[in-house]
């Protein structure tokens, strides 16, 4: 299994994980580009936005109903945060496996 984030789901590698259920998996970046940095990830390996597919919907909104828990949890929803999933690495995505990256903490900028 060479996928990082497939690791951290089978308990293979490390994480420090902030939520958890059968489809869906949310743990700290190990690069926090935020003082708030959280990947949510299904825990399907889906390599990216393109392959998403009718039988991945449960989880794709699994992750947004979700996030405002997490960022509940994280103290972050009553000040703000962003959600980002770059697709493909013209994007940014580094690692192939679909996630979103929950970011708060501060006053995050405005750049695109």
């Amino acid at each position: 299994m060479e996928c990082i984030f497939c690791r951290i789901v089978a308990g293979t590698a490390a994480a420090r994980l902030i939520y958890e259920d059968d489809l869906i998996i949310a743990f700290h970046d190990i690069k926090p580009a935020a003082p708030v940095h959280v990947l949510i990830i299904p825990k399907k390996h889906i390599p990216s936005m393109n392959e998403i597919g009718q039988e991945d919907l449960a989880a794709i909104s699994r992750i947004h109903n979700k996030v405002q828990v997490i960022a509940n949890k994280l103290g972050i929803a009553g000040t703000g945060y962003r959600l980002v999933a770059n697709c493909g690495a013209d994007a940014g995505q580094v690692v192939p496996h679909l996630h979103y990256h929950l970011l708060g903490g501060k006053k995050l900028s405005l750049t695109h």
